[in-house]
C-alpha cells in the first residue's frame, strides 16, 4: 500500500505537488546552465583545435554560442516566456552582465582580501554568479510581468 492511499496521503499529496513546483524552475535552470557549460567549453576547444583561433577569440566564440543556447533553452523551457524575443534577450544580456560582474568581484576580493587561492576563488564565484542570474531571468529578463514592459 503506497503512503498517499492512506488518510494521511490527502495531506502529504499537495505538498509534495507544491514541492516539486517550486523547485522544478530552478532545477530546469541548472540543467540548462551545464548544457550551455559544456556546449560554450566544447565550442572553445574545437575553435582552438579546428580553426587555430587564439584563446581570447576562441573564449569569446565559446561564451557566445552557450550565452544563445541559455537563452534559447531558459527563454523557451525553463521560464516558457512568450513576450517578444528581442526586449527579453536585451534584458537576459543586461543581467548576464550583472552576474558576471557579481562573479568577477567575488573572485577578486575572495583572492585580493581574503588571500584564497585562485582556483578556489574561481569555484566561490560560481554560486553568487548562479543565483543572480537566476533570479534576474526569472523575475526580469523572462518574468510574465516583463511583458508590459515590452
Amino acid at each position: 500500500m503506497d503512503d498517499l492511499d492512506t488518510p494521511w496521503g490527502a495531506i502529504l499529496r499537495p505538498r509534495t505537488k507544491v514541492t516539486w513546483q517550486r523547485f522544478r524552475t530552478p532545477l530546469k535552470f541548472f540543467v540548462v546552465g551545464i548544457a550551455n557549460t559544456l556546449i560554450g567549453l566544447l565550442a572553445i576547444y574545437l575553435c582552438k583545435w579546428l580553426l587555430n583561433f587564439g584563446d581570447s577569440l576562441a573564449n569569446f566564440c565559446g561564451y557566445l554560442l552557450g550565452l544563445s543556447v541559455s537563452f534559447l533553452l531558459n527563454r523557451g523551457w525553463t521560464f516558457q516566456h512568450s513576450g517578444p524575443m528581442l526586449p527579453a534577450l536585451l534584458r537576459f544580456v543586461v543581467i548576464f552582465a550583472f552576474a558576471y560582474l557579481i562573479n568577477l568581484g567575488t573572485v577578486l576580493v575572495a583572492i585580493h582580501g581574503f588571500a584564497v587561492d585562485g582556483y578556489v576563488a574561481q569555484a566561490l564565484g560560481i554560486a553568487p554568479y548562479t543565483f543572480f542570474f537566476y533570479l534576474g531571468s526569472r523575475y526580469f529578463a523572462f518574468s510574465p510581468k516583463s511583458k508590459n514592459l515590452d
